[in-house]
């Protein structure tokens, strides 16, 4: 019986804190869909450029990459957790500086639509991973590999916008880039991965 009661006790447990390691991933996730709306928004109201956009998608590229390389291992360390909300505090203050700069862009012109366009399917694929993480449909493993295809989706839409135009050959490459990520993230969320 007592047997019984440690196993029960251990199990209990692991599923406590493979919570707690779900819920810093979802919560790291969702910042990452925050700070896409706020360029995305900044690119809609004009208090953004297209060149300003393209250099906060590389910052945040950079920011899913650490997620994707804190996540490899299953979970997400304290230390780890801490230094990815340092560099989204960063990008978050990058945001408000580019916001508030006095630059003004055009949201009406067609890079700038282009750039609202691909920011906004960085908006859904985030939110996206995020449910996949709060439904148990993603483990962090597989969460970390899907920052990783968003870092790159990033920094094909920074390489695009660093002259300040994004060009329809562009914006369709990083198109084509975004439905493999798209289908990677359907694979991903339905394949038979025990959480």
């Amino acid at each position: 019986m007592k047997n019984v009661s440690r196993l029960l006790l251990a199990v209990a447990g692991t599923f406590i804190v493979m919570g707690a390691y779900a819920a810093d991933t979802a919560t790291e996730v969702q910042r990452d869909t925050n700070q896409q709306e706020r360029i995305e928004q900044g690119l809609q109201n004009g208090s953004l450029t297209t060149k300003e956009a393209g250099r906060l998608e590389q910052d945040e590229s950079r920011v899913d990459r650490a997620q994707a390389n804190a996540e490899r291992n299953g979970n997400l360390s304290a230390t780890e957790k801490a230094r990815i909300q340092r560099d989204q505090n960063q990008v978050s203050q990058a945001i408000n500086r580019d916001e508030t700069n006095g630059a003004r862009g055009n949201p009406n012109s067609a890079s700038s639509q282009r750039m609202q366009a691909d920011v906004q399917r960085n908006v859904n694929q985030d939110q996206r991973i995020e449910n996949g993480v709060k439904s148990g449909a993603l483990t962090n493993r597989e969460t970390g590999k899907l920052e990783r295809g968003q870092a790159h989706d990033d920094h094909l839409q920074a390489r695009a916008a660093r002259n300040g135009h994004v060009g329809q050959g562009e914006q369709r490459h990083i198109q084509m880039a975004e439905n493999h990520q798209s289908n990677r993230v359907w694979n991903k969320k339905h394949n038979d991965v025990v959480r």
